[in-house]
Parts: structure tokens; sequence; C-alpha cells
């Protein structure tokens, strides 16, 4: 072998270890999150269930539940918007537990001219999924008009008198009113197109190692 070979030689195959020990490694982040996804579409599609009686962000994010009670008058403005309504504000209210609890309830968003209209409040039973919110801040909240940029839940919660668990609510007994908007989960898996991407560099790293090596054998001939 041509002494020098051996440099182009370690170099190459330090590289393509590098590279496919990259791409092995987002094979494994893809099957942790695909594990998440999972995990988090059974909760989402899950039996419903009481409102646990000490909620945790950790254990119950996602979880489909039903609740008794009655929905408070005061209400929170979200700005927002959605496909079915263009620019809107979700609907935050306080709901009163039978057990004398409250927690927040997310009605679903309406049109920004549907902003003030009275809204009929729906006591009994609703239906969604626990979901504890804290947007990226943006701006203040112009309480004059009652107009919020974010859904933080803590901050809800303290403007509310509510515990800080927000219930989404997915249906509605009502024809009239916010439109419910089901919880969706925006979580990025791009973890295969990372492996493949990381596994064409190592190809490309083998050939032009060989291509190095090749050019360095027809200059020793």
């Amino acid at each position: 072998m041509n002494k020098r070979m051996i440099a182009p030689i370690v170099f190459g195959i330090l590289g393509i270890a590098i590279l496919v020990s990259l791409g092995n490694w987002q094979l494994r982040r893809l099957a942790w999150k695909e594990g998440v996804l999972a995990a988090i579409d059974q909760k989402l599609s899950g039996p419903a269930v009481a409102v646990p009686e000490a909620p945790n962000r950790e254990r119950d994010m996602y979880l489909h539940v039903v609740a008794l009670g009655e929905m408070g008058a005061d209400e929170v403005h979200v700005l927002s918007s959605s496909f079915e309504t263009g620019p809107g504000y979700r609907i935050i209210a306080p709901f009163t537990l039978e057990n004398g609890r409250r927690i927040l309830v997310d009605r679903g968003v309406v049109p920004e001219s549907s902003k003030a209209a009275a809204r009929v409040l729906e006591n009994g039973q609703i239906e969604g999924n626990l979901l504890w919110m804290q947007d990226p801040p943006t701006f203040s909240p112009d309480l004059d008009k009652n107009i919020w940029f974010n859904r933080d839940t803590k901050a809800l919660a303290e403007a509310l008198g509510t515990e800080p668990v927000l219930l989404v609510m997915s249906h509605s007994t009502l024809s009239t009113g916010p439109l419910p908007v089901a919880v969706g989960v925006n979580i990025p898996n791009s973890h295969l197109g990372y492996a493949v991407t990381w596994y064409g560099f190592a190809l490309v790293w083998l050939g032009m190692t060989l291509y190095l090596l090749y050019r360095i054998k027809r200059k020793t001939v």
C-alpha cells in the first residue's frame, strides 16, 4: 500500500463512521418520537375520564376528560385564527365542577364580529382534553378591551380565579356559540429525513475518499 494512502483511508473511515453514527442516532430518535406521539394519540382518543383531583402536566397533558358543572359568565378573549372562522378570538371561561373546584375551559373560537356577543352558558356536561399552555410571550394583554395575545394557563387562571388547569372543549351540545376546536399536536417528527441526510453524506464521503485514493494511485503508477 502506498504510504500516501494511509491518511486518506484513516480520515475517510473516521468521517464515514461519524456520519453513519449520526444517522443511527436519528433513527433512535425517530423510534422515541413515534412512541411519544403514539402515547399522546392514545390520550387524545382514549375514553373520557373525570378531571383528576390533582392534575399533573407531565402525566395528564392531552388527557381526554368529561366534566360536570356550571360555566361562568366571565370570559377572557385570546386573539386567534382558525380555518373555519378566520381571525377571531378564543373564548376562555371559568367552569365550576360539581365538587366546587374551578378550572379553565377553552370554549372555542368566535369571529371578530362576535367578540362582544352574549353567549349561552353551557351548564351540565362538557368534554375535551386537558392542556397546559404557555405560548411564546408576545404583548401584554389589553385588559381594558379584554384582548389577550397568548394562552398562558397560569396567567389566565389568575385572571379568572381558577386552578391552572385548561380543558379545551371538543364537543358542544349547542348549535350556536363558539366553534369548538379539537386539541392538536404540533410536534415535528423529521428524524427519518435527518437520518437519510446523514447516510447520504456518508455515501458522498465514501465516494470522495475512493476518488482521492484513485487519484493518488494514478500518480504513483
